[in-house]
């Protein structure tokens, strides 16, 4: 099953309104880790920042294929861990980088929303 099956969580949002959102979503990471990045001076432990970016940018392009294969329980597993660095590059960027730090808490609330999401598929073809 995928998100073209029958099934769909009631609160699952429309396909059409998506796409959009994570052009916004991306964009926003893009600007963030760029203002990071262009920010490294003032920042004291540049390479884990860094490091917990793209491990979290990574899992998240390979999430929708893990998901569309219907592997639902390591699809929510990698949501997780994308939720939990994303956290932590929130965090070490804030006081240094408010901005850049700000920049990535609506993509942290989209993907905990997609969690659930995840989380009812899994629940409902288990």
């Amino acid at each position: 099953m995928t998100f073209d099956s029958e099934y769909e969580p009631f609160f699952q949002p429309p396909g059409w309104i998506v796409g959009p959102i994570w052009a916004v979503l991306y964009t926003m990471l893009a600007i963030s880790i760029y203002h990071t990045l262009m920010n490294r001076d003032k920042l004291e432990n540049i390479n884990p920042i860094v490091f917990f970016f793209f491990i979290q940018l990574g899992l998240n392009l390979l999430w929708p294929s893990v998901f569309n294969s219907a592997e639902y329980l390591i699809s929510l597993v990698m949501i997780v861990f994308m939720i939990i660095f994303s956290i932590l590059y929130a965090y070490l960027t804030f006081k240094p980088l408010p901005t850049a730090s700000k920049l990535v808490w609506p993509y942290i609330a989209w993907v905990s929303f997609a969690t659930i999401i995840n989380a009812a598929y899994y629940l409902e073809f288990r």
